[in-house]
């Protein structure tokens, strides 16, 4: 072999470089064992190069294919291994011991897009002095947050106090396992519920204020009449 080890183009042995005495030639027939002379030979027949893809085989596995064309698939193999590979990072979010709703919510919303990215979520508690008194309080904040994010993460590591600080470390579900927490459960139950009530109130008026309309026309023909 020749050249850095990095360089795809000297990765393979090529024809007379094989050093092997005999080889197994693959193709879309099957493969068969044979001496690397005679291989060599059908290369030449076939105008194309006999390219080891195998070494550690025994013996070591070839074929038969045009080198340059070989190359050109192995790089384009290589570029579509590199695009799937999603680079991971963990993300921090940090919360003081009495995070009020506001703020909760604004960091459960940047969480959510850290774990759609495909990225790791590491949320901690900062306890400050004597805040460290309220560290139960932390635990409870970590696991609503835990909980919120159910559908978009699972947990890798309960809360856990080191230190100052208390750590709870998400990592993102695959798509399509993804199931609603209980809480968002809950809360589309109420809002259905709620526009449903809202619905049946507006025709309930709508009936009433039917009726009254009703109910006023004929007090109007009556009183009509009796003036008449």
């Amino acid at each position: 072999m020749r050249g850095n080890k990095d360089d795809l183009k000297y990765k393979y042995r090529v024809n007379e470089h094989i050093r092997a005495k005999e080889v197994r030639v693959v193709s879309d027939n099957g493969s068969e064992v044979m001496p690397t002379r005679k291989a060599l030979d059908m290369a030449r027949r076939e105008e194309v190069d006999l390219v080891e893809i195998s070494p550690n085989a025994q013996p070591p596995v070839c074929r038969l294919i045009d080198y340059s064309k070989f190359l050109y698939q192995q790089k384009r193999r290589q570029k579509e291994m590199k695009q799937k590979q999603v680079k991971q990072e963990v993300k921090e979010i940090r919360f003081g011991p009495q995070t009020d709703e506001h703020d909760y919510q604004f960091k459960l919303k940047h969480a959510e897009e850290f774990l759609k990215e495909g990225n790791k979520v590491r949320a901690y508690v900062f306890f400050r002095g004597r805040s460290i008194l309220f560290k139960e309080q932390g635990e409870v904040l970590l696991l609503r947050f835990a909980n919120d994010l159910e559908e978009l993460g699972k947990v890798e590591q309960m809360p856990k106090l080191e230190g100052k600080k208390m750590f709870l470390y998400l990592a993102p579900k695959k798509a399509g396992v993804q199931k609603k927490s209980q809480q968002k459960r809950d809360r589309e139950i109420q809002e259905a519920e709620a526009k449903e009530a809202e619905k049946k109130a507006k025709e309930e008026q709508a009936e009433k204020s039917g009726l009254f309309a009703n109910a006023k026309g004929g007090a109007d023909a009556l009183k009509k009449l009796s003036q008449e």
